[in-house]
């Protein structure tokens, strides 16, 4: 079966590389270190800790693990992969030049095998769900040990899984660990393949979100050049088919609370077009972020065009609305919102992170809503009554309290299985 899977690759790659090229012409980043994608990445001097985050949401999660692992073993480079020039981005704007970043080779033989001579790594923590056969085949081989870490895995997804459950027992048979984010999730990676004495429930990293003050400070300055005393709103991470929705449910909000302003933060990047696009087909006022403009205060838009500030922005409103929730994509990160105190409304399709959003939703802190009318009642509602929108924040910050722990069962993992020299890198 593997076998299969590699010559499948092999004849795959081109045309991967010819949808990169393609993307390209939407975005120039996908032009940019072309030759990462076959393994001619960054050439490290030593050893070092391995992180692949495939974009921007895996991304932030590394980021509440990253600061753990360098207090941990301070003197060990750290290595984040993204797949997504939008996940390259905000490993630039979350971390600078702490970590050195490249992009995830395709996964053939070749390119797996120069990615891991360049990179050197003593482990790996791959975040969520990514699964590349001959890439984890090399690092068994290499006795490299590897950790899924906060890994999830929908019910959707486990039944294509397991049509190759004779490819995924061999991909699982090396030294991986599977820190599932649920039982539930750990069930469903047994049942694909995964090693079940290796495959144990540490929690969501995601409940041990962090804000930090300069973030908080970035939303209240932003909040005073929107204009300090106007009802704000956000739908953040919102994917095709959400907006016009949440453009009609703005339209019965307005009419409920003159001035209310709308923060629409498109999930991808080559979106914001088009959504720029349906704001002018439907006569909305609107400011872009790219434009640098102060928003007017007839102005009933602010479209976010850029990318890494959806958390400051979260600090900038009133209410918060999940994307990717109303539409069958499954949903995006309800607890950023919540860490900030913020009520959460998410639609009902949540299937990426269900128990997360069953426990705000059991808390009182999120409220699920499933068209523009209901999304209407209830941000009205909510920007109508200060007390409502504070009991609901507090009982969000309850959950991520009650749920933390994730980032240190899982650098413990690592710890476990580090080679004995790399231990001793701790001082």
């Amino acid at each position: 079966m593997r076998i299969l899977y590699s010559l499948l690759t092999y004849l795959a790659a081109p045309l991967a590389f010819l949808a990169q090229l393609g993307r390209g012409f939407g975005d120039r980043a996908y032009w940019d270190r072309a030759g990462e994608r076959f393994g001619f990445g960054a050439r490290l001097a030593g050893p070092s800790m391995w992180i692949h985050a495939v974009s921007v949401g895996e991304v932030r999660a590394a980021a509440i693990l990253v600061p753990r692992l360098k207090q941990r073993w301070p003197s060990l480079p750290i290595v984040i992969t993204t797949t997504t020039p939008t996940g390259a981005r905000q490993v630039r704007e979350l971390f600078a030049d702490r970590v050195t970043h490249c992009y995830l080779p395709f996964d053939l033989p070749g390119a797996v095998r120069r990615f891991l001579d360049r990179v050197q790594p003593c482990a790996g923590v791959i975040m969520e769900t990514e699964i590349w056969p001959v890439l984890y085949g090399e690092c068994s081989r290499r006795g490299i040990p590897l950790t899924i870490a906060s890994a999830r895995l929908s019910p959707r997804s486990t039944p294509r899984y397991q049509r190759l459950s004779g490819l995924m027992r061999d991909v699982f048979a090396g030294d991986i660990t599977v820190a599932a984010q649920s039982a539930a999730d750990a069930e469903r990676y047994v049942s694909i393949g995964a090693n079940a004495a290796r495959t144990l429930v540490a929690g969501n990293i995601k409940f041990d979100l962090d804000v930090p003050e300069e973030v908080r400070a970035k939303g209240y300055a932003l909040r005073e050049r929107i204009g300090g005393a106007r009802p704000v709103w956000i739908a953040g991470s919102t994917r095709e088919g959400e907006e016009a929705l949440l453009l009609g449910a703005h339209e019965k909000i307005v009419a409920a609370h003159p001035g209310a302003l709308l923060i629409l933060v498109p999930r991808h990047p080559q979106r914001f077009a088009d959504v720029e696009s349906l704001l002018v087909r439907e006569g909305v006022r609107f400011v872009t972020r790219s434009s640098g403009a102060r928003v007017a205060a007839d102005a009933s838009v602010l479209l976010v065009d850029a990318v890494g500030e959806l958390l400051a922005f979260y600090a900038s409103a009133d209410v918060a609305f999940v994307g990717g929730t109303l539409v069958p994509i499954g949903g995006h990160n309800l607890l950023e919102p919540a860490a900030l105190g913020l009520p959460v409304l998410t639609g009902p399709h949540v299937f990426n992170a269900p128990d997360v959003a069953r426990a705000l939703l059991d808390a009182g802190a999120a409220m699920e809503v499933r068209d523009a009318e209901e999304v209407a009642a209830a941000v009205t509602r909510l920007l109508g009554d200060a007390d409502e929108r504070q009991r609901r924040g507090h009982a969000g910050m309850g959950v991520l309290a009650a749920n933390r722990g994730a980032v240190e069962r899982i650098v413990e993992l690592v710890a476990t299985r580090l080679p004995e020299e790399t231990k001793r890198l701790r001082s």
